[in-house]
């Protein structure tokens, strides 16, 4: 749905050359996307933010705008600050230390969570995640990545931050559902956040530790930390 399964065609030549677009979007994508999020921040303890630019295109993003009222009328206990997606923009430069959900439409979610990573460190600062969900707006099939595109230009050379990769792994392993997953993904999450803190940082976040010392220090912590846990239990 949206931007990225649009249909795209030119006709006529030279100045008089047009080109067309046409997306779609359907209710039960909105729906589930906005559900979906009101889950989330009630897990997050956060709240549900942002919006699409339902004002200029009340029809086709007016939709989900719909749908996340919708949702909000539905999860009362959830905080809920609607904004058009512009001032979404505006408000996430001036706002710090607050967990947000924001759903959007797709092209828009793509450039914000390009901006959201840089603005709190580094793009390749964070993992992503693509979920589809089965009726009952439950997890069906869950794909996890790093966010950042390909850097063909940094290959073998041994200075790319692979933490956005490393998250990613964690992340996935929080969709088991099984204490040892959740516990390996809480040593992954607290491990790569606790080597930045020591000091071991790749160039994009000031430092100057390789892409293999990196991730040499992150299993060297997941490993205590499993091994400090289970002595515990």
């Amino acid at each position: 749905d949206d931007a990225y399964g649009a249909e795209e065609w030119r006709e006529g030549e030279g100045l008089d050359e047009v080109a067309y677009r046409t997306e779609k979007i359907s209710r039960r994508v909105c729906r589930g996307v906005s559900e979906f999020a009101f889950i989330q921040a009630r897990r997050m303890r956060a709240k549900v933010f942002g919006g699409p630019k339902y004002t200029v295109s009340p029809t086709y993003e007016g939709m989900l705008k719909e749908e996340m009222d919708r949702a909000a009328e539905n999860n009362r206990d959830v905080r809920y600050d609607p904004q058009l997606i512009d001032a979404t923009y505006a408000l996430l430069l001036t706002t710090f230390g607050e967990p947000l959900v924001i759903p959007t439409l797709n092209r828009d979610g793509d450039c914000i969570s390009d901006l959201v990573m840089q603005m709190f460190g580094s793009i390749a600062g964070a993992e992503s995640l693509l979920i589809s969900l089965d009726e009952d707006e439950n997890p069906e099939t869950v794909m996890a990545e790093a966010p950042h595109g390909t850097a063909p230009s940094l290959e073998g050379k041994n200075v790319a931050n692979p933490m956005a990769m490393i998250l990613a792994g964690a992340a996935l392993l929080t969709f088991f559902h099984e204490e040892e997953a959740s516990r390996a993904s809480r040593a992954i999450y607290e491990a790569t956040f606790e080597s930045i803190l020591d000091g071991v940082r790749t160039a994009d976040l000031g430092g100057s530790t390789g892409t293999t010392e990196f991730t040499d220090e992150v299993i060297r912590h997941v490993r205590t930390k499993l091994e400090v846990w289970s002595a515990l239990a």
